[in-house]
């Protein structure tokens, strides 16, 4: 979903799964994607992650290799 562009379907796949880091991590990255940088850097607390200091794109790809 997220690599086709649907970022509506994508927030809700994430928003569905809550609570499981996974889809805590995608949540975060919607959010950046999204411009919302406060909501993701919530969601990348959650996950003990660190705000990424690279590009969207960049972390995106990073995920698609990491969960195909």
């Amino acid at each position: 979903m997220l690599q086709k562009g649907d970022w509506e379907s994508a927030h809700n796949v994430a928003q569905s799964n809550e609570g499981h880091p996974d889809y805590d991590r995608l949540h975060a990255l919607l959010h950046r994607i999204e411009g919302d940088e406060w909501n993701a850097k919530y969601w990348y607390r959650r996950c003990k992650i660190n705000f990424p200091d690279i590009s969207t794109e960049e972390e995106t790809s990073l995920l698609i290799e990491a969960y195909s």
